[in-house]
């Protein structure tokens, strides 16, 4: 996608770089993330009006270090470094790093020491979130300290000639009270960006990227009927018109009435043609005797590539498929960002085909869920569909660890529609971020009516969260478990026991599988 401004945060592998370009986004400016190791000259072809360089759990000291191949402060540009970036401006300009004596971890209290430019309007002593063991132990020639703590004299520095400023700690973090009016004071009043861009303007330019890159063609799109392909379906068909056709696959892997559900809706709210295609017999042996996650994922891509291939050639200028693919799921599926950890490939992302014939569209494949409903609200979805819990693509096959059989899915169609309902029932649906159930791979012993059960586990999972990519689980109150379990046990055959899910990500991550 096209965009007259950007800042680009070069990562160096920190958790929280993805909530740099988040935090600055909601400054109402557009950034994105590239590798550390990208070259000068594509560096240079994005014309970035800001750089940002992530924090990262290396030592700039250690022989293998990542540290770019060029000089990043010598392209005219504004330069701010965070954590293991300031550590590295410090380092390549002739600062002095070492490691810590004390180590900090956590929050801290910075006290400003000139509130000019990087520091304007914020307090002159301010919570932050810290996550280091190296410091700076001497300023480089040129640079001023601009702010300390009481464990790191020198916490913040700044050479004003050079337009590089360095901080120790995350402001993009929560934790760090005024981090989002830091990084605002940098793109906007020291990179000189215009706070615009938001959802209208995102919706602007992705119509114009999209009908440049169709052309005259036509579009399948992939409505799973979640909240991220029907956004992108609806913007699609604002860009070509009728030359998006949409096709539901019926996987066999779906919540219970789900599929029927969601064409009768469809056709209802939006003025656009569904084509229900009936996959589950090809999914179901796709599936046949696999167990391994990873597997499921690739067996589902590939399952629903070759449903689509079919459905592409009823339409001969087909030449796309269109998919609501999110930055987590990239994040997640690849490190082609950074040197950031693969942690489960997801069925639209890494488990594709190379002989897909057709090409993607993917116009969120650099926003987070929460941008995407944004996005939907302008467009004019209804709420109630906006605020739809998210629902994998693979479906309830990423909710039933071990082999799927379709006497699995059925008991967990009926567990997950009785909590589903329960939650709504207690007026907790819309505090909830996504709510699931999942069916265990371990039978327990039970006593149902006076004799001996020998049963499935159902676990829980609800948890809260903005964008997928950080969530804590939701403190679900007792009355309401109590009666979710009674219902499940006494409603659904196969099932007696339910467990509840107290788990954050990280650790661990939303889905199970």
């Amino acid at each position: 996608m096209h965009h007259a401004e950007r800042i680009i945060i070069l990562d160096f592998g920190s958790q929280f770089t993805q909530l740099i370009a988040r935090k600055i986004r909601e400054a109402g400016v557009y950034a994105e993330i590239h590798p550390y190791s990208i070259s000068r000259d594509a560096l240079v072809a994005l014309s970035p009006k800001g750089i940002v360089l992530s924090g990262g759990p290396s030592s700039v000291y250690a022989a293998d270090a990542p540290i770019p191949s060029f000089d990043v402060f010598a392209l005219g540009v504004p330069v701010l470094g965070i954590c293991y970036g300031l550590q590295l401006i410090a380092h390549t300009l002739g600062g002095a790093v070492d490691k810590a004596a004390r180590r900090e971890f956590g929050r801290a209290f910075v006290h400003v020491d000139d509130a000019t430019d990087l520091f304007h309007g914020i307090s002159p002593s301010t919570q932050v979130w810290m996550s280091h063991g190296d410091h700076l132990t001497a300023v480089p020639p040129g640079f001023d300290r601009i702010a300390h703590t009481e464990n790191a004299p020198i916490c913040a520095i700044r050479n004003k000639e050079r337009g590089i400023w360095g901080v120790q700690f995350h402001p993009e973090v929560h934790h760090s009270t005024e981090g989002v009016r830091l990084l605002r004071n940098f793109v906007v009043d020291i990179c000189g960006c215009s706070p615009t861009w938001n959802a209208e303007s995102f919706i602007d330019a992705a119509i114009r990227d999209i009908q440049t890159t169709v052309g005259d063609g036509s579009v399948i799109c992939a409505l799973s009927g979640g909240v991220d392909s029907t956004v992108a379906a609806v913007l699609i068909h604002k860009a070509i018109g009728n030359r998006v056709h949409c096709i539901h696959v019926d996987s066999g892997l779906m919540r219970k009435g789900e599929s029927a559900m969601i064409i009768e809706l469809f056709r209802q709210h939006f003025d656009m043609t569904v084509d229900l295609v009936h996959g589950q017999d090809l999914f179901m042996s796709k599936l046949a005797g696999v167990t391994d996650p990873e597997k499921k994922r690739k067996a589902i891509g590939n399952a629903f590539i070759e449903l689509f291939d079919v459905e592409a050639a009823k339409f001969s200028d087909a030449g796309f498929l269109a998919q609501g693919t999110l930055y987590p799921d990239v994040i997640e599926s690849s490190s082609v960002k950074g040197p950031s950890a693969t942690i489960k490939t997801h069925h639209n992302v890494g488990g594709l085909p190379d002989h897909m014939k057709l090409r993607l569209v993917e116009p969120f494949r650099e926003l987070f869920k929460d941008e995407v409903r944004a996005v939907g609200r302008q467009l004019g979805i209804p709420d109630w569909f906006i605020d739809r819990h998210p629902f994998p693509g693979p479906g309830l096959a990423i909710r039933i660890p071990g082999e799927i059989t379709k006497e699995k899915l059925d008991i967990l169609r009926d567990a997950d529609e009785i909590y589903i309902d329960e939650i709504r029932s207690a007026g907790l649906y819309n505090e909830i971020w996504q709510a699931f159930a999942v069916l265990l791979p371990v039978r327990t012993v039970g006593v149902m009516g006076d004799e001996r059960t020998y049963e499935h586990v159902c676990g829980l999972r609800a948890v809260t969260s903005t964008d997928g990519m950080t969530a804590d689980w939701y403190h679900m109150p007792y009355d309401v478990l109590a009666r979710i379990s009674n219902r499940i046990i006494n409603e659904v055959r196969g099932i007696n026991r339910v467990v509840y899910d107290i788990s954050s990500k990280p650790p661990a991550t939303i889905e199970w599988e």
